[in-house]
């Protein structure tokens, strides 16, 4: 697999957060990580001015994206919050806007779940040429067993899979970076 050169895309960067909704979460990630990670990916994605998309599914049923992770995007005011009922995030309405301006798009993926909505979502961002870049630590399933070949189909396909702090350090790149002091704040904050 190539390398990450995400310094490239770095102007047509999405973090993508999908499904995050206390009412899902609660089968896919009891203790609270996923959770603490992904608003880790969100506050630095917001540090370093990375655009932040949430996607809900079917809200009116199962409720909004846990509030903690639209505080850390800024609050609703600024978060960009598409509802869909598709499982690919993609074909949440009017979601294609975000990228209209966007000439190469890199896609950050977190969320829920890995084989259902991460998975569709991830396999057509690919096909619509989007660089796209799963964020390992960002990503739940009811079924561990289930991630393991969706994994492998995602790699094989051409895309990318690391933890949220390589992706941002990689982004960073150096320690002279004006954001590189409150960057590691949120690191140790959230280890």
């Amino acid at each position: 697999m190539e390398s990450l050169d995400i310094e490239e895309f770095a102007d047509g960067l999405v973090l993508m957060v999908v499904d995050m909704q206390a009412s899902l979460l609660k089968a896919v990630d009891p203790q609270g990580s996923l959770l603490r990670r992904t608003e880790f990916a969100v506050r630095v994605a917001r540090l370093i001015g990375i655009r932040i998309v949430f996607t809900e599914q079917v809200p009116e049923k199962l409720g909004p994206t846990v509030p903690s992770l639209v505080e850390a995007a800024g609050g609703p005011e600024k978060a960009l919050v598409f509802p869909k009922s598709a499982f690919n995030a993609l074909n949440a309405p009017g979601i294609d806007r975000v990228f209209a301006d966007m000439p190469e798009s890199h896609i950050l993926l977190a969320g829920i779940e890995t084989p259902i909505c991460i998975y569709q979502t991830a396999l057509d961002g690919l096909s619509r040429d989007f660089q796209i870049t799963l964020l390992s630590d960002c990503l739940g399933a009811r079924r561990g067993d289930d991630v393991a070949p969706v994994m492998r189909v995602f790699a094989g396909a051409g895309g990318t899979i690391l933890p949220s702090e390589t992706v941002f350090y990689s982004i960073l790149n150096d320690a002279g970076h004006p954001q590189f002091r409150a960057f590691t704040q949120l690191v140790k904050h959230y280890s």
